[in-house]
C-alpha cells in the first residue's frame, strides 16, 4: 500500500525486572504508526490471568523535552490477524509520531488486580519488564498518501484541518452502513438473533460480505488469512475513488440495531477482548487512512448507552475506552463519537445523563494522547436537541456535534443556531450533518431518487453554507440497501458525485474559514463586502435589499450537479436597494450557486 510504513522494534526481556535498550535507531515516517512489541508472560483471552484488566503496558515517548504517554495492549502471538491466536506473550504499543527527529521511549509492563483500568499503575504492582530505546522520524515520503501525508485531523473553531498539510478539511462520506464492521471475514463476528424494535432497520439474515466491491480490490491491497478482506477493502477503495474522505461506524451495537458488532470474544463479557478480530479491524483502518478515509468511530448507540456501568464511565466503560484508545488512537484521521442518538427521549426515556456525557468526553480528553476531536451524535427533533445539548454548551472537552435532523429543510437554520450558541458559550463546536431525516427515508438509492434535489439543496449545500464542517449520508431504515444492509456503495453514486463537487467548490473557490453565514433564510456564506456564495434554486427565499454590500462585483454561476460553470463571468453593480432576484432573475428549476466577488477587494 503506497505510503504505509510501520516497522516493529521487538525486544524480548526475561520476566524479572530489568532494562533493555535497542541497539540502533530505526527510521520511521511522520504520521505513520510506529509499532513496538515486548515479550511478557504467556496469557490468553480467557485465561485465569486476565491480560486486559490485570496487566498494563505503559510507554512514554520523548521528543526533546516533550513526553507522550501511550497505553499498550495484549497482542497474543503478535500475528493474530493471520493466525487467529487467542494466546501468546506479546504486548504491543503503537505510536503516531507528529514531529520529525529523534524520539526516545521507555516502557514498563506491570501486573496487579485491575492494573489496566486504574488511572495509574498501582504502587503495589509487580514489574514484569522494563525497556528503553530510540528511533528516528523523517518527514513523510513523496509516495505517502491520505492522512499519512496530510497529518492529523484537529478541530479549528467551526471547522477541522489537517495539521500536517496545514489546510482546512471538510468532511464528505458515508454514514451507512453503521454496522460496517459486521463483516464476514472478521474473526468472531456474527449477528445475535433478536427481534427488531419498532423504528429499527431490518438487518436481514446475513452479515456483510460487500461482494459487489470485491472487484474494487487491487493487487497489493491488504488481505488476511489468504484472501480474506477483499470485499471491505474494495469498498473502501470505491469510496475513496469517489472523492469521499470519511466513514461512520459503530464499534459496539450489542442490544442495538444490528446486534453484530462488539470488540469482545462474546457479547456478554466486556472484560475479554477478541485480539484477532481487533487486529483485523486495524488492517482495514490502516487502509482507510492511506486512502484518506477518516475513521468516525461511534462507541455506542442509544439502545446500549446504559450497558456499561449503568452509563457511568466506571470500570467497564473505562476498560472499553482504554482498549479503543490503545489499539486505534494512533491513526491521524480519527473522530471519537460518544454515542449515536445519545440521551433520553420520549420514545426511549432511559438514557445517559448530562454528567455522564461530560464524563465520557472528559475521559477521552484525559486518556487519548493525541487529543482527537470528540463529537456527540444528536437526536433528530429540535426540542430533544435543546434538552440534551444546552447543558453541554461551553463544556471544554466536547469539540462538536454529529447532527441528526428530522426535516431536511431545517438543516441550515439548526446548524447556524447551534454554531452561534456554542460560540457564545466560549467553546465553538464543529458541526457536521451526519443523519438526515426522515429516519425511514434518509438518502435513497439513485434508482429511486436519481437527482437527490432536496438532499443537495438542504442537507449538502444547506449545511456547508451555514458554516457546517461537512456531511455524511445516512441511507434510511426502510430502503433497499438500508442503514444496516447496504452492500454496494455504488447505489448512491450520484450522491457521492454531488458531494465531491460541493467539497471541491469550497476548497477551490472560497476562503470559507474566514466567512460567516448571511443573515436571513437564504443559504448564503459571506465575507461581507468581499465574497458571497448563494444557493440559487426554485426554493430560494426572497433575498432582501441590502443583503449584499453595495458595490461592483464579478458574478459567476456554478452548476452543483455537473460541477461546471455557466457562461462567462459578468460585472454587475449592486446598490443598497438592489433585489438579487431582480438582478439575476427568478431561480429556475435548474439549481445554481452564485459566486459574487467584489471588484478591487483585497
Amino acid at each position: 500500500m503506497a505510503g504505509l510504513f510501520a516497522v516493529s522494534a521487538c525486544v524480548n526481556p526475561a520476566l524479572s525486572p530489568q532494562s533493555a535498550s535497542s541497539a540502533s535507531a530505526i527510521a520511521h515516517q511522520q504520521w505513520q504508526p510506529v509499532t513496538l512489541d515486548f515479550e511478557g508472560p504467556e496469557a490468553g483471552e480467557d485465561g485465569a490471568l486476565n491480560p486486559f484488566t490485570d496487566m498494563r503496558l505503559e510507554v512514554v515517548f520523548t521528543h526533546d523535552e516533550r513526553d507522550v504517554a501511550v497505553r499498550g495492549f495484549f497482542a497474543a502471538d503478535g500475528n493474530a490477524a493471520e493466525t487467529g491466536a487467542d494466546a501468546g506473550a506479546i504486548w504491543r504499543a503503537r505510536f503516531m509520531p507528529d514531529e520529525v527527529g529523534e524520539w526516545r521511549y521507555s516502557a514498563r509492563l506491570v501486573q496487579a488486580d485491575d492494573a489496566a483500568i486504574s488511572s495509574a499503575a498501582p504502587a503495589s504492582a509487580e514489574t514484569l519488564g522494563e525497556w528503553q530505546g530510540r528511533f528516528i522520524v523523517a518527514p513523510p515520503a513523496d509516495d505517502a498518501t491520505g492522512f499519512y501525508a496530510d497529518g492529523k485531523i484537529v478541530q479549528d473553531g467551526r471547522y477541522f484541518r489537517v495539521s500536517g498539510a496545514g489546510r482546512p478539511w471538510l468532511k464528505g462520506g458515508a454514514n451507512s452502513p453503521e454496522n460496517l464492521l459486521a463483516f464476514v471475514d472478521f474473526d468472531g463476528t456474527y449477528r445475535v438473533a433478536d427481534n427488531a424494535r419498532d423504528g429499527e432497520s431490518d438487518a436481514g439474515g446475513m452479515i456483510h460480505g460487500f461482494a459487489p466491491h470485491a472487484r474494487d480490490w487491487r493487487a497489493g491491497d491488504p488481505v488476511w488469512q489468504g484472501t480474506k478482506g477483499k470485499g471491505l477493502i474494495g469498498a473502501i477503495n470505491y469510496l475513496a475513488d469517489q472523492g469521499m474522505n470519511a466513514a461512520y461506524f459503530l464499534t459496539l451495537n450489542v442490544d442495538g440495531d444490528g446486534k453484530d458488532v462488539w470488540p469482545w470474544i462474546n457479547p456478554n463479557d466486556p472484560t475479554r477482548f477478541d485480539v484477532s478480530k481487533l487486529a483485523q479491524w486495524e488492517i482495514v483502518f490502516r487502509h482507510m487512512q492511506a486512502r484518506g478515509i477518516a475513521l468516525h468511530i461511534v462507541v455506542q448507540e442509544t439502545e446500549n448507552e446504559l450497558l456499561l456501568d449503568g452509563g457511568d464511565t466506571g470500570r467497564l466503560r473505562g476498560l472499553y475506552f482504554n482498549e479503543l484508545i490503545a489499539r486505534f488512537a494512533h491513526h491521524p484521521g480519527l473522530f471519537w463519537n460518544l454515542g449515536e442518538e445519545n440521551g433520553p427521549v420520549h420514545w426511549r426515556p432511559e438514557g445517559q445523563t448530562d454528567a455522564q456525557r461530560m464524563a465520557m468526553a472528559d475521559y477521552f480528553a484525559a486518556n487519548d494522547p493525541y487529543q482527537h476531536p470528540v463529537l456527540l451524535h444528536t437526536h433528530a427533533e429540535a426540542a430533544d436537541k435543546d434538552a440534551i445539548l444546552t447543558p453541554l454548551l461551553g463544556h471544554p472537552t466536547l469539540d462538536g456535534l454529529s447532527f441528526q435532523v428530522a426535516e431536511r429543510e431545517t438543516v441550515n437554520a439548526e446548524v447556524r443556531k447551534w454554531m452561534n450558541q456554542s460560540e457564545s458559550a466560549g467553546q465553538s463546536w464543529a458541526i457536521t450533518m451526519d443523519e438526515i431525516g426522515k429516519w425511514p427515508v434518509g438518502a435513497r438509492a439513485d434508482e429511486d431518487d436519481p437527482a437527490h434535489d432536496s438532499l443537495r439543496r438542504h442537507a449538502l449545500w444547506g449545511t456547508l453554507l451555514a458554516g457546517g464542517a461537512g456531511v455524511e449520508w445516512y441511507f434510511g431504515a426502510h430502503q433497499k440497501g438500508n442503514d444496516l444492509t447496504t452492500e454496494d456503495w455504488r447505489s448512491r453514486a450520484n450522491l457521492w458525485s454531488q458531494t465531491r463537487i460541493a467539497l471541491g467548490f469550497f476548497d477551490s473557490e472560497l476562503e470559507y474559514t474566514a466567512m460567516q453565514p448571511c443573515e436571513g433564510p437564504a443559504y448564503c456564506l459571506a465575507d461581507p463586502g468581499r465574497t458571497y456564495a448563494i444557493y440559487w434554486s426554485a426554493e430560494t427565499p426572497q433575498i432582501a435589499a441590502g443583503a449584499v454590500v453595495a458595490g461592483r462585483y464579478i458574478a459567476r454561476s456554478f452548476d452543483p450537479v455537473s460541477g461546471n460553470w455557466d457562461d462567462a463571468a459578468q460585472q454587475i453593480e449592486l446598490s443598497p436597494n438592489s433585489d438579487l432576484k431582480q438582478v439575476f432573475g427568478q431561480p429556475s428549476e435548474t439549481d445554481r450557486v452564485l459566486l459574487l466577488s467584489r471588484v478591487g477587494a483585497q
